[in-house]
């Protein structure tokens, strides 16, 4: 029997260890949660993206009565670049949550769905995608998709 293992670097950090350039794209991504429609789960996520040309778009996920209908504020936010700026890889991704009025005390992090979306932005520009994860007063970064999805369904 062989065995494997995985290497998955994460840094945690505090949001005064985060470039200024990654601290507004936090800030952007919890402003982007109070656009959030999550009317069942009262669980707010906003996301927000740098683009390569320096453009920034939010997102927010939009929950709808018929599930799974709805939209994860991820890939709502990576599929309105897309749609917006097809030629502009992501450079780096915001992710922060409220529960109701309050941001989460950790970090959240992507689902399986939004991991293999985000996977594919990476494969698609053959670049990696920076991700921070928000919590209230600790921060993930993470250099790659790769880290949080380690054994990834690859079609390209």
């Amino acid at each position: 029997m062989e065995h494997l293992n995985f290497n998955i670097n994460i840094d945690v950090c505090s949001k005064q260890e985060l470039t200024t350039e990654e601290q507004q794209l936090v800030d952007r991504a919890l402003q982007a949660s109070y656009h959030s429609f999550a009317p069942y789960s009262h669980f707010h996520v906003g996301a927000a993206v740098l683009l390569e040309n320096g453009i920034t778009v939010i997102g927010a996920n939009q929950e709808n009565a018929a599930f799974p209908s709805g939209l994860c504020g991820e890939r709502a936010c990576i599929f309105s670049a897309q749609s917006q700026y097809p030629d502009q890889p992501i450079r780096i991704l915001a992710i922060a949550a409220r529960n109701g009025e309050e941001q989460t005390e950790e970090p959240v992090t992507p689902c399986g769905s939004c991991r293999q979306v985000i996977l594919q932005m990476e494969q698609r520009y053959h670049k990696p995608v920076e991700i921070l994860l928000c919590g209230k007063e600790k921060y993930y970064r993470v250099s790659s998709i790769h880290d949080l999805l380690p054994l990834s369904f690859d079609q390209l």
